[in-house]
C-alpha cells in the first residue's frame, strides 16, 4: 500500500500501521482520504503575526488566527469537532489537543501519530470530544520557540445541557520571553532548562500586559483560567471585595470549595472559578503570589443578582478498580550526568524517568515505550519526583485520578490530564488504560520536556 504525504494530511480513516525509515522503525498512520468537499467547523490558520506586547513596539509572533493567543475554538460535548489546520509559517508544526481523550490519530505529535505539517500544507483534525471543560492547543514540534512565540489557544468544550452559569470568560495566561522593545529573547538556556524552566519576562492575559477584564456587578460568573506558558508556575489568588469557589480543575469538575489560599497552576493546567463580582466600580486583582497579573473590573448590570450554580455534572472517565490495579512506579530524576552534543544541534541532556531520557531529535524515540498497558486494565501510577523542581505531569489521550500524595494529609480524589508534581513529593493517580496507542508522557515544563523528561505509554 502506498500513500503520498498529500493524501496523509487531507484526512486518515480506516487507519493502519506502516513503518519506514531505517529498519521500518518510525511511526507513520496512514489512511484513505476523505472527501476534499466535506465540512469542517473552524479553518485554524498558522501564520507570522506582528502584536504589540509592549506599548509602542512590535513583537514578530507566530498566532493561531488573528491574535495571540490564537482564536478561541468552542464546541459542545460529545459532538464532532473537525477542524482544517493549514500551515503559512516558515516551518513545520502540528497541533496537539492538549487534555483532549481522542484518537491516536488526532494526537498531533510528530513521527508518533502524523508527520509534521510542512509550510504550504494542510491537515484535517476530526474527533468526537467526549468530556466538556477548559482545554487548549498548541504544536509538539520545536515545542521551546513555537509555543514561546504565540502558537497556543484555548479550546472551550460546552455541558451539554445548561449549568446556571449565564456569564463567563476565559482568560490565558502567557507569560513572553522579550526585552523592553519587544524582540524575542532565547526561549531555552540550559543552565535554566536544569532548574525551574527559562521564564519570560512579560506576563499577559489573553495577550494583553496588565489587562482589564469587565465583569457584571452582582453576578456569579465562571472564569477560565488556562496556563499557556512555556515554564512558568502561577501562585493564583484574588485581591479585593469578592467570593470565589473552584468548579473545575483541568477540564474535570469537583465539588464545589472557596479559593482560599494560593492555587499553584503549572504549565498546562487550568482552573474554573465561580466569582461572585461586587458592586459596580470595584475591582479585583488577579495575582500572582504579591504580583497582579490582571485587573477584574465590576460593571453595572441590569441583571437580577445570580446565585450560586450546582456542581457541574461529572465526565464520563472510566472509574479505575483501585483494588485489582497493576501499580507501576516512575522516578523523575536528574540525568546522571549533562552531555550536550553541539555537533548534531541535539539539546542537553539533563532529565529522565526510570534512568531513561528522551532524545527529541530521535524520531524512534516511541518505539520504546517506558510501559505497556493491557487495555481495559486498570493501573496505579507512583510518580516520584526525585528532584528540587516542580513538573506538571501530562498524559496524552487518557485522563488520570490523583489519589495519594505524601504532600497532603487529605487528597479529595479528582481526575485530571496534568498533576504538578511537587520537589520530593510521591504521589498516586489512577486510571483505565482504555484508549489504545502510543502516548506521550511528560513534564509540561518545555525546556525540561526536551532535554530529557518525557516517555511513551503503549496501550495494547
Amino acid at each position: 500500500m502506498s500513500f503520498t504525504r498529500r493524501q496523509m494530511l487531507k484526512g486518515l480513516t480506516g487507519l493502519v500501521v506502516v513503518g519506514l525509515g531505517a529498519g521500518g522503525a518510525a511511526r507513520y498512520w496512514l489512511g484513505k482520504v476523505e472527501d476534499e468537499n466535506a465540512g469542517h467547523d473552524y479553518e485554524l490558520i498558522a501564520a507570522p503575526l506582528d502584536v504589540e506586547l509592549v506599548p509602542g513596539f512590535k513583537t514578530e509572533a507566530w498566532a493561531f488566527g488573528p491574535s495571540a493567543p490564537g482564536t478561541e475554538l468552542r464546541v459542545r460535548q460529545g459532538t464532532w469537532l473537525r477542524v482544517r489546520f493549514i500551515n503559512h509559517l516558515p516551518v513545520e508544526t502540528t497541533i496537539h489537543w492538549h487534555g483532549i481523550r481522542l484518537p491516536l490519530e488526532m494526537d498531533g505529535v510528530p513521527y508518533v501519530s502524523q508527520l509534521p505539517v510542512k509550510p504550504g500544507e494542510f491537515f484535517d483534525y476530526k474527533f468526537r470530544v467526549p468530556d466538556a471543560g477548559s482545554y487548549w492547543y498548541h504544536p509538539h514540534v520545536s515545542s521551546s520557540e513555537e509555543l514561546g512565540r504565540g502558537l497556543v489557544g484555548p479550546l472551550i468544550v460546552e455541558e451539554r445541557e445548561p449549568t446556571g452559569f449565564t456569564h463567563e470568560r476565559t482568560l490565558s495566561l502567557k507569560t513572553w520571553h522579550v526585552d523592553e522593545q519587544g524582540a524575542f529573547m532565547p526561549f531555552s538556556i540550559p543552565r535554566e532548562a536544569a532548574r525551574n524552566g527559562t521564564a519570560g519576562r512579560l506576563i499577559t492575559i489573553n495577550g494583553q500586559a496588565n489587562s482589564v477584564t469587565e465583569l457584571p456587578a452582582g453576578q456569579v460568573v465562571r472564569v477560565r483560567l488556562l496556563n499557556l506558558d512555556n515554564t512558568w508556575t502561577y501562585r493564583l489568588n484574588l485581591k479585593g471585595n469578592c467570593e470565589a469557589m473552584i468548579y473545575a480543575l483541568d477540564g474535570n469538575p469537583i465539588t464545589p470549595r472557596p479559593l482560599e489560599d494560593d492555587y499553584w497552576l503549572g504549565p498546562g493546567m487550568r482552573i474554573c472559578l465561580a466569582i461572585r463580582i461586587p458592586d459596580a466600580g470595584e475591582e479585583i486583582s488577579l495575582r500572582d503570589g504579591f504580583v497582579r497579573l490582571g485587573t477584574l473590573r465590576s460593571v453595572a448590570s441590569a441583571d437580577k443578582p445570580g446565585d450560586w450554580p450546582p456542581a457541574l455534572p461529572a465526565n464520563p472517565i472510566a472509574e479505575p478498580d483501585l483494588e485489582k490495579a497493576e501499580k507501576l512506579n516512575f522516578n523523575f530524576e536528574w540525568a546522571g550526568k549533562v552531555s550536550v552534543d553541539t555537533d548534531n544541534g541535539r539539546p542537553p541532556s539533563l532529565w529522565q524517568i526510570n534512568g531513561q531520557a528522551w532524545d527529541i531529535t530521535d524520531k524512534t524515540c516511541a518505539d520504546r515505550p517506558i510501559a505497556t498497558l493491557q487495555k481495559g486494565k486498570s493501573y496505579i501510577f507512583e510518580l516520584k519526583n526525585m528532584t528540587q523542581y516542580q513538573h506538571p505531569i501530562h498524559l496524552h489521550g487518557m485522563s488520570f485520578k490523583v489519589i495519594a500524595s505524601n504532600r497532603r494529609q487529605i487528597v479529595e480524589p479528582w481526575f485530571t490530564d496534568t498533576y504538578l508534581l511537587g520537589k520530593n513529593e510521591r504521589a498516586q493517580v489512577a486510571l483505565v488504560a482504555d484508549n489504545p496507542g502510543t502516548w506521550m508522557f511528560h513534564c509540561h515544563v518545555i525546556d525540561h520536556m526536551e532535554t530529557g523528561l518525557m516517555a511513551a505509554i503503549a496501550v495494547v
